[in-house]
């Protein structure tokens, strides 16, 4: 199941085109900056988005705008690990992975217990705060960690929003969804 909804989800991803994604991706962060959660968020954890994705770009200079600490995920392929490294700039900070991500090159790593706020990519959400990855499960990892006790945000454009999304045990609901039309909460932190 999670297979045939990852395709049909990407299918719909992909007749949105860039100038759209911009547009839309602009509202997603203006939303955001709205809720309490990223006020009160010292330190967030933010994807670099693919060209696919909800942009992260206005999230993050919006972040450093207002004061807050960005750290981003350098990826462990071996291990399936994420370690959180603050960057201070998209350009020199960044790399493009063998995987074809964008990840640090440089940066220290911030303690997972100072991150307030995970700003967690998905190809989908459903109306539960469940969430569809790419399969490999380290965003599920990461936020099933002892030491996290902040706050996971999906952020998705509306049409990646679907009725149910199978969860395992291992799956880790969001406590919000924020899209480029609205603001979804599920559970408290």
């Amino acid at each position: 199941m999670k297979k045939e909804l990852r395709t049909t989800l990407r299918a719909i991803l992909e007749k949105i085109g860039p100038d759209e994604i911009q547009r839309r991706s602009a509202q997603v962060a203006a939303r955001l900056v709205e809720q309490p959660e990223y006020a009160r968020a010292g330190t967030m954890l933010v994807y670099l988005s693919l060209p696919t994705e909800v942009d992260t770009t206005p999230i993050v200079l919006r972040a450093w705008q207002d004061g807050k600490r960005v750290v981003v995920p350098q990826v462990l392929w071996d291990s399936r690990q994420m370690i959180p490294i603050e960057i201070q700039s998209l350009e020199d900070d960044i790399e493009i992975s063998a995987m074809g991500i964008r990840q640090p090159i440089r940066g220290e790593p911030a303690p997972i217990e100072t991150i307030d706020l995970v700003i967690v990519p998905g190809i989908g959400f459903d109306t539960s705060g469940n969430r569809l990855g790419r399969g490999r499960g380290f965003y599920d990892r990461f936020l099933g960690r002892r030491e996290f006790r902040g706050v996971a945000c999906g952020v998705a454009f509306e049409e990646q929003i679907t009725p149910s999304i199978p969860a395992g045990p291992t799956d880790v609901a969001m406590h919000l969804v924020v899209t480029d039309k609205q603001v979804r909460r599920f559970r408290t932190p």
